[in-house]
């Protein structure tokens, strides 16, 4: 779609690790450059596309984006691994393919920097990374993304694969305790704890099925699965199996006009509840590279393709001569009394905004899947 590589090109030619235009918290409050995962997520989609386009125009922008904040000594500006915050982990991502692509030992030498994180991350009793330090005992969804592909492929790069195992174990951890066995959807997060006033102080459980976060453990699962070893055919038989049935989940709530998905997965119905951009773009990418795979069976390729179709129909336009994308939901977490209840209402009044990476990069990784086919 050569309405998409110009939507990219523009948004690659006005941004620099100083402002990247994708990234609207930090452009809305005016912030200095961080090490973060919404960057991440851009300069891993650009990666991406410099693998299957071989123009080197994407990888001289994603190897400029990156060296600005890793140092010779592979220290990272602006990120401290005692933080404790598995976000800062997937921006880490990157460096295996840069370190590979460029041959620079600092990269190499910050992707040890950011492991030092997850060798010393808080667990909860499940032996689960806690989201953040912030958010003790806590597990969320977004965290599997942010954290699980980086620490497979570390093992299985440095470590001989000791702790592939363990990762494995996480995801299992999470069917367990955070799927809905009537609608087979997630909560959004869970409490170990259960001290947190969000959630249910029987079972820890958050109250409502947010998009995002289903699409962030379906990509943490299909990018986890993706480098898994054949030693681990078994695991990674399993993981197909939870994955499947994640899908088969969420094709019911799937828009028949558009193929998207609502904000609130299961309340499709109900005002303000919108389809929201970079969730449905995330299941874009996730089936059509999983039926890629071989992981789902060829016909739940068409769920994909009209999600990825739906999406640029809906909020892929042009304004002013220059093109946006629309209907993306800027963040949502939980914590915060006042503000972050995980409530409906709660994930309804969330900014809604364009051109974050939160979605522009999943529809990257989705129109990219589309080239395969």
């Amino acid at each position: 779609m050569e309405i998409l590589d110009r939507y990219i090109d523009q948004l690659l030619e006005k941004s620099s690790p100083q402002a990247p235009v994708w990234n609207i918290e930090k452009m809305n409050h005016i912030k200095k450059p961080s090490w973060n995962y919404v960057d991440g997520c851009m300069i891993k989609a650009v990666l991406e596309l410099y693998h299957i386009r071989k123009d080197p125009k994407y990888l001289e922008f994603a190897d400029h984006f990156i060296d600005y904040f890793v140092q010779e000594d592979g220290s990272i500006t602006s990120y401290d691994p005692k933080e404790y915050n598995l976000d800062n982990v997937n921006a880490g991502k990157t460096l295996f393919d840069l370190y590979q692509l460029t041959g620079k030992d600092k990269y190499q030498k910050a992707i040890h920097t950011v492991y030092s994180q997850l060798k010393e991350q808080p667990r909860t009793s499940t032996g689960n990374f806690w989201h953040k330090q912030i958010y003790p005992q806590q597990i969320w969804l977004d965290g599997l993304y942010m954290a699980q592909p980086f620490y497979m492929q570390y093992e299985l790069t440095y470590n001989n694969g000791a702790g592939c195992r363990d990762s494995y174990q996480q995801f299992l951890n999470v069917y367990q305790l955070m799927r809905d066995l009537r609608n087979g959807l997630y909560y959004h997060a869970y409490d170990d704890s259960r001290e947190s006033f969000w959630c249910d102080k029987v079972t820890g459980l958050s109250d409502n099925f947010w998009l995002r976060a289903h699409g962030w453990y379906a990509m943490a699962l299909i990018d986890t699965m993706a480098i898994m070893p054949d030693s681990m055919a078994e695991e990674k038989k399993q993981l197909s199996k939870i994955y499947r049935e994640l899908i088969d989940a969420m094709i019911p709530y799937q828009d028949q006009e558009t193929g998207m998905w609502y904000q609130v997965v299961n309340r499709g119905g109900i005002s303000p509840n919108y389809l929201e951009t970079s969730g449905s773009a995330i299941f874009a990418y996730a089936i059509m590279k999983s039926v890629r795979l071989g992981l789902l069976d060829p016909a739940y390729y068409a769920y994909g393709k009209k999600a990825f179709e739906g999406i640029c129909t809906k909020y892929l336009w042009e304004k002013d001569g220059e093109l946006q994308l629309g209907g993306i939901c800027l963040v949502a977490g939980l914590g915060n009394k006042e503000m972050r209840e995980g409530t409906f209402d709660y994930y309804m009044r969330e900014p809604i905004v364009q051109n974050d990476a939160k979605g522009v990069a999943p529809l990257i990784l989705a129109y990219i899947e589309t080239l395969f086919s």
